[in-house]
């Protein structure tokens, strides 16, 4: 006997769409729908099923527990059929006509630079987005697939990477501040004590779970070039790629900290491909170009 589906995509699309914009205003307006509409989706859903999905408290609608769990696998459903569309619009069109990019903002952009300069003349017209992301966002841009190749620090579980170069990190000030004079190696104990500068996660729900980060006294800024203009006017302290800041070092504007159990850390940069089974030949051409620059190690910084 065929099975026949109860339900429908639309209505697992309205449900997720409901509790990613915490309630049905919301996601009416996201959905161009109108929120009757998709009380009605969802209330039809529940009752197909048999099982109740939302519970109302307030103006809010939570999931209960059996919601989760079907909504998790929901997910999986929609990304499923939208992956499959994708593949027969790649197989159609034979060449991307977009191709989206994701570099963590830590990555050296020499690394990359040759292989876009290769991939010019052999891009058949393409247009080549290319985005700036920061920690979690970077895990945002692979785990959501809204990129179609993501140079990353981090692989998350499930996906595979290569490896393109280490990058180097060091934790800098200027000459004259005040950590500059404190006795050598520094107490992290000490630190604590003075503004820290991190640079802005581009993730929508950041997570800090990364990186030194016990200063109460913190400024976030978005791009490095604010984090080390503020360096040299002698404001606080900050960890950041050494190809960033190699010249203010040689120049004695700025000076590596030797703090006790951590002078230097070093991330491994990879290039992941979000969906591999879902690219076109640009996607895969300027991937083989990327990897054919990779320089996986490279010298540790003198302090």
């Amino acid at each position: 006997m065929t099975y026949r589906p109860k339900t429908t995509l639309e209505q697992w699309r309205i449900l997720q769409a409901v509790v990613d914009h915490d309630g049905y205003a919301k996601a009416a307006q996201a959905l161009n729908k109108s929120q009757s509409s998709l009380n009605h989706a969802v209330a039809k859903l529940q009752a197909v099923l048999g099982v109740q999905l939302l519970e109302i408290r307030g103006r809010k609608a939570y999931l209960t527990e059996a919601g989760e769990v079907m909504l998790r696998r929901s997910r999986y459903l929609t990304e499923s059929v939208e992956s499959l569309e994708n593949l027969a619009d790649n197989i159609n069109q034979a060449w991307e006509p977009e191709i989206t990019l994701a570099v963590d903002l830590a990555f050296d952009r020499n690394v990359l630079y040759p292989a876009l300069k290769k991939f010019i003349p052999e891009s058949r017209g393409s247009r080549l987005k290319i985005i700036d992301t920061v920690l979690t966002g970077t895990i945002d841009a692979i785990t959501q697939h809204s990129a179609d190749l993501v140079i990353a620090h981090h692989i998350p579980v499930g996906y595979l990477g290569e490896p393109l170069a280490d990058i180097p990190f060091v934790a800098v000030c200027h000459p004259q501040h005040p950590i500059a004079q404190m006795p050598s190696p520094i107490d992290t104990e000490a630190l604590i004590q003075h503004c820290q500068i991190v640079i802005k996660d581009t993730s929508n729900k950041p997570q800090e779970q990364t990186g030194w980060l016990r200063s109460e006294n913190r400024w976030t800024v978005s791009q490095f070039d604010t984090a080390i203009d503020l360096l040299l006017q002698q404001i606080g302290f900050c960890w950041l790629p050494h190809h960033k800041v190699s010249h203010h070092i040689d120049d004695g504007q700025l000076l590596v900290l030797n703090i006790n159990g951590s002078t230097h850390k070093r991330l491994t940069s990879y290039l992941i491909t979000p969906q591999p089974d879902n690219i076109g030949p640009g996607t895969r051409l300027l991937s083989e170009l990327i990897l054919a620059q990779k320089l996986v190690t490279t010298p540790t910084p003198a302090g």
